[in-house]
């Protein structure tokens, strides 16, 4: 019988003075519930413990049922009245989360709940991620191991993880919950999703690209898609680590943006163009400087000279637009040494190649294709959506003199992310333009389900090597497979 039963039915101490069978004798070890001194050693003290007995158990029970909802929609009311004129939940974190938890605290006292230590720290970690942060997908953003965050409405959460995706047991409390989290990530960018624009390009801090598309496109609910970036950058230790590609390889790759080569870096969707990007671009020489052009500022180069732009879309009214084409042009007037361009999606291509062929030698940028022949002939398109009336023939020629290299990246089928080509650009042979594979990926079978291979030169030295020597730089033949 559990003791609140027992003093409930005894009234008080058992008859003889005792606290019942079993109880410690008077004057003994852990003073008796009757003894002298005892709040149970009168009728009055008997009912004051019973009561308090009571208030605990109650308070114990709210505890267990307690909703983390309830409660941070409690402090979030207390928080909004608490701030003045004029202040939002962004101005002062560092201040607001020292109110927070002082706001936490008063509620759990005003409303008589009792938590066990770790449903407190875990309530007050839903609500500072609620208020301050990203709510449920907080915990996702933390984990490094995680490098993409998707949702499909608001009770699907996937995650992608050493290049598996996969569903997690996170959801947000409704459809309106989402949306609130979705609002406060575009709206520090000055960037807007809403009924009339539901598409929008966003980025996280760290740098994280964010994609949020919401009904009526979204037929099943707000759809938000999160690709995480590496708090430190990856270099190319953590690439030949990885698997990417070899230490010979990314020699001749150094060689070659030292030398001032323009290249191309491509692949499909995922394949992590961007991040070979921020790789392939740390080798640029730190005294040039770099103009960077993006939709959402993903890259995160490491020079001291660098000037990073951000296309905008247009306003509520439709204005004020500001394209990667235009900033293009606009870079171009920035005395830059090298332009680097995020992904090359439209007629920015045309401003690009010329900028290319015009003295910018050692520009780069990412487009997306399934090899690097469908490379080229995607810049011919990208070129056409100019709206330039150029015939076939002197755009091909024209790309064919800006682009020295193109390094294909593809995800593999085990979800690992290998460089499976570098090729070179060697010129024009009547109407078609000629390449040349300088570096390979050669599978040579399976162990389990990941894909053993590795990336091998072809036995070709590269047509341009003389610009490479021009630079001061010597390769050993032994990198193109000479002489092995």
């Amino acid at each position: 019988m559990s003791l609140l039963k027992r003093i409930e039915r005894g009234g008080g101490a058992q008859p003889g003075g005792g606290a019942g069978a079993g109880a410690t004798p008077p004057g003994g070890p852990g003073q008796p519930l009757g003894g002298p001194g005892s709040p149970l050693g009168s009728a009055s003290g008997g009912e004051q413990n019973v009561e308090l007995l009571r208030q605990r158990r109650e308070a114990v029970n709210i505890g267990r049922g307690v909703d983390a909802k309830d409660i941070k929609e409690k402090v979030q009311r207390r928080l909004l009245e608490d701030l003045g004129p004029g202040e939002t939940l962004d101005t002062r974190s560092e201040e607001l989360r020292s109110r927070i938890d002082e706001l936490f605290n008063a509620v759990l006292q005003e409303e008589g709940i009792v938590l066990a230590r770790n449903e407190r720290r875990r309530f007050h970690e839903q609500i500072v991620a609620e208020l301050l942060g990203l709510g449920p997908l907080e915990p996702l953003l933390a984990d490094e191991t995680i490098t993409e965050i998707m949702t499909v409405g608001a009770n699907k959460v996937y995650i992608e993880r050493k290049g598996i995706v996969e569903l997690v047991p996170v959801h947000f409390e409704s459809e309106e919950h989402l949306r609130r989290i979705i609002d406060r990530i575009v709206a520090p960018l000055g960037r807007r999703i809403d009924e009339s624009s539901p598409m929008v390009d966003a980025r996280l801090q760290d740098g994280s690209r964010v994609n949020a598309v919401i009904p009526p496109i979204a037929i099943d609910g707000a759809a938000l898609t999160i690709r995480k970036f590496s708090k430190v950058p990856l270099t190319v230790q953590n690439l030949i680590d990885f698997g990417t590609a070899t230490v010979e390889v990314f020699e001749f790759i150094r060689a070659c943006v030292i030398s001032g080569f323009n290249i191309v870096i491509s692949g499909g969707t995922g394949s992590g163009k961007t991040t070979l990007l921020n790789v392939v671009s740390s080798f640029i020489p730190g005294h040039e400087r770099i103009v960077t052009i993006e939709n959402a500022a993903e890259l995160q180069l490491r020079q001291e000279h660098v000037v990073r732009l951000e296309s905008r879309p247009p306003n509520i009214e439709g204005k004020g637009e500001i394209t990667i084409r235009d900033l293009v042009i606009n870079a171009l007037r920035m005395r830059p040494d090298r332009v680097v361009v995020g992904e090359v999606r439209g007629g920015e291509a045309l401003d690009l190649i010329q900028a290319m062929n015009t003295g910018h030698d050692g520009s780069m940028g990412t487009a997306h294709s399934n090899s690097p022949r469908d490379t080229l002939s995607r810049l011919e398109t990208m070129v056409m959506m100019a709206g330039m009336d150029l015939p076939v023939r002197a755009i091909r020629e024209q790309v064919a003199s800006a682009i020295h290299l193109i390094i294909h990246q593809t995800r593999m089928r085990d979800g690992s992310r290998k460089i499976v080509k570098i090729t070179e650009i060697q010129g024009m042979e009547g109407d078609v333009v000629t390449m040349s594979d300088i570096f390979e990926f050669e599978q040579t079978g399976m162990d389990g389900t990941r894909i053993v291979g590795r990336i091998r030169p072809t036995g070709l030295r590269p047509k341009n090597i003389d610009k490479i020597i021009d630079a001061g730089i010597q390769l050993p033949p032994s990198i193109f497979g000479i002489g092995r």
